[in-house]
């Protein structure tokens, strides 16, 4: 029982430590050979768990060199467009100016129920409202609506919006992330200032940290309110 919890959590970390190698992709937006690539690992990862007495080399070795040969696909990706066609194909061009392209749906093997579906998860409920729509090479619908039924913007109607920076977390579960304040060009003298203020300690806070408009957000951890 023992060997076998131990060669489960050796294989986990072995596959866990792979996948992260491969890089950060939605499942949706893996290509079809980083596609291949995952579900080969997963299951050459279980025959070494499953059997004991085949050595634990039986199932790392084979991941070792999917796991070379995908890098090595996506290097070649990366330095050739030809070599992206061969491999990923290209994107499909569904709906051009406002019409359909039935033959392209038929390629693609695309019925007009499962358009509608990804259209309506895009908030787009008419055929009719969509100028363009490309399904990607990784099965993704992206779609552009009409410029009569897109939705009005800030620039659209000449007004100026303050910029949006992306949000720092300094305090989490009462620990300090001094990398994030070093970024958001804080220091710990600061931190220090807003919580005395508020009358806390570091250990009161569940979360603080600044908004994307730049403000101090704060959570205090025993009574959970925001201030």
């Amino acid at each position: 029982m023992l060997i076998s919890m131990t060669r489960a959590i050796l294989i986990y970390t072995f596959v866990l430590i792979t996948m992260r190698i491969m890089g950060k992709r939605q499942l949706a937006h893996l290509q079809p050979f980083e596609l291949v690539v995952a579900i080969m690992i997963a299951d050459l990862a279980i025959i070494p768990m499953e059997d004991t007495s085949k050595p634990l080399l039986s199932g790392l070795v084979p991941i070792i060199t999917l796991l070379l040969l995908e890098l090595l696909l996506s290097y070649l990706s990366l330095k050739s467009e030809l070599f992206r066609k061969i491999i990923g194909s290209t994107p499909s061009i569904i709906i051009y100016k406002g019409k359909l392209d039935y033959k392209e749906m038929e390629k693609q093997r695309l019925n007009i129920n499962e358009l509608m579906e990804q259209l309506r998860s895009k908030d787009i409920f008419n055929l009719s409202d969509v100028e363009f729509a490309i399904l990607e090479t990784g099965g993704q619908l992206n779609a552009i609506p009409k410029s009569q039924k897109r939705s009005v913007t800030p620039e659209d109607l000449k007004i100026k919006t303050p910029y949006d920076d992306i949000p720092y977390t300094f305090i989490l579960d009462g620990r300090i992330n001094h990398r994030n304040l070093k970024k958001a060009n804080k220091d710990i003298n600061w931190l220090n200032k807003q919580l005395k203020q508020r009358n806390l300690t570091v250990k009161d806070v569940l979360y603080a940290g600044l908004d994307t408009s730049g403000e101090f957000e704060l959570h205090i951890l025993e009574r959970g309110i925001t201030q």
